[in-house]
């Protein structure tokens, strides 16, 4: 059984992670893999609105993945977004990152071999990666814009979504971990976080939600 403290504090995590960007046309929409396949329908939706002309998909596989995208995230979202309706000339894949600083590195240099020209960037992640995402962006590609998005929806609703309430607990753990961590690293640009997030994060780690955690540095 999962306490509603922690419930309310994961929650809390959730919503800090979140950029509460308003979506806006890009020169391109980048969809980072994972174990959600709805990091490709939130890019399908955003590309059907006209906010972006193309789009790239990006990941091999990871642990969480290797037996649900056997064939690796980027093909997989992109074959989703194919059977959403998008024309296969609107979707490149870049199939080999393996974290999110190759995700941006190697998509910019996909785009940059493609000749097309990105002043900026609708950067889709999963709804608790958005932050750290856009981070590492301004980091690693400074000169253009970035618009952070994910799937519009609830805490709840994506706990329901993916079937698995220890999984996401461990995942938005993990993702506040790295927030703190990853600048000193130099992966991404420094976030300050409120002490009542930090409180909150603290106290699932001590409730043992700690599977994704970067074990080399203390929690």
């Amino acid at each position: 059984m999962i306490s509603e403290q922690s419930w309310a504090d994961a929650e809390l995590i959730w919503d800090f992670h979140q950029m509460h960007h308003e979506p806006r046309p890009c020169s391109v929409a980048v969809g980072l893999g994972s174990h959600d396949l709805g990091v490709a329908d939130a890019t399908v939706d955003l590309y059907r609105r006209r906010m972006a002309p193309l789009i790239v998909f990006t990941g091999a596989t990871s642990r969480t993945t290797q037996e649900r995208m056997p064939r690796g995230e980027a093909v997989h979202y992109r074959e989703r977004a194919l059977e959403l309706g998008v024309p296969p000339a609107a979707v490149l894949i870049e199939p080999k990152a393996t974290n999110t600083g190759e995700n941006i590195r190697f998509t910019r240099t996909l785009l940059e071999e493609k000749g097309v020209e990105v002043e900026s960037i609708l950067l889709v992640s999963k709804p608790y990666e958005e932050r750290r995402a856009y981070a590492t962006a301004r980091k690693l590609w400074p000169d253009v814009e970035i618009v952070s998005a994910s799937a519009p929806m609830t805490f709840r609703h994506y706990v329901d979504s993916i079937g698995d309430p220890h999984l996401v607990f461990d995942m938005l753990v993990g993702a506040l971990q790295r927030l703190q961590i990853y600048p000193q690293q130099g992966f991404m640009l420094a976030v300050p976080i409120p002490d009542e997030v930090l409180a909150a994060y603290r106290r699932l780690c001590v409730d043992g939600f700690t599977a994704r955690l970067v074990h080399t540095a203390a929690p």
